[in-house]
């Protein structure tokens, strides 16, 4: 195999993809075979007792979960030095990390809830208790969170900021209490 993947013109016939330079071939014909080989460990666990691929999409869901709850805990923290400061050189930079880190967070926030659309689908949308129902409107409630950022970070930019650094305070514990929630509700399931 690896006989093969070092001669650029048959890594080319393998990808039928016109003779490219020796090192883009060797790199599509390399990532080709880790994404097959990938989905194959994923996907052979239904017929060979392994994990099924819903254990896959679990964890992928909470570590996109996690990485936007890291965004939703941090970008507050942003909003409370550019409330405080009056330097604008300074202001500048904290606004480009804040555009950033909100662009980065929503790109993570949409495999969050697609996986977790996905886990909803799969285990039967009717089939829970009342658990699932107080989790999505969290899950809502979180969304609508995501947004107000966005929109506080607008304000910001337009130079129209009228809260203090004491109330982004407050604002940044709100996620706080939305993972408490959606975690209680998501392994305890007490009702």
């Amino acid at each position: 195999m690896a006989r093969i993947l070092s001669h650029p013109r048959r890594v080319a016939s393998i990808c039928r993809r016109p003779v490219a330079p020796a090192g883009d071939a060797l790199r599509i014909a390399r990532q080709r075979i880790v994404v097959h080989c990938l989905l194959f460990k994923i996907f052979d666990g239904l017929r060979s007792g392994r994990p099924s691929p819903m254990l896959w999409i679990k964890a992928l869901h909470i570590v996109f979960v996690a990485s936007w709850f890291a965004g939703l805990f941090y970008l507050p923290r942003i909003f409370v030095n550019l409330a405080m400061e009056s330097d604008p050189a300074a202001t500048q930079r904290l606004l480009l990390m804040a555009r950033k880190l909100y662009r980065f967070m929503t790109i993570l926030a949409v495999p969050a809830l697609a996986f977790g659309l996905i886990l909803w689908l799969y285990y039967g949308i009717g089939r829970h208790g009342g658990w699932l129902h107080a989790k999505l409107l969290i899950v809502v409630l979180l969304i609508g969170y995501h947004h107000a950022c966005g929109s506080l970070l607008r304000k910001f930019e337009n130079g129209r900021n009228t809260r203090s650094h004491r109330w982004y305070r407050y604002f940044n514990e709100i996620p706080v209490l939305g993972l408490l929630g959606a975690v209680i509700l998501a392994v305890v399931k007490p009702f």
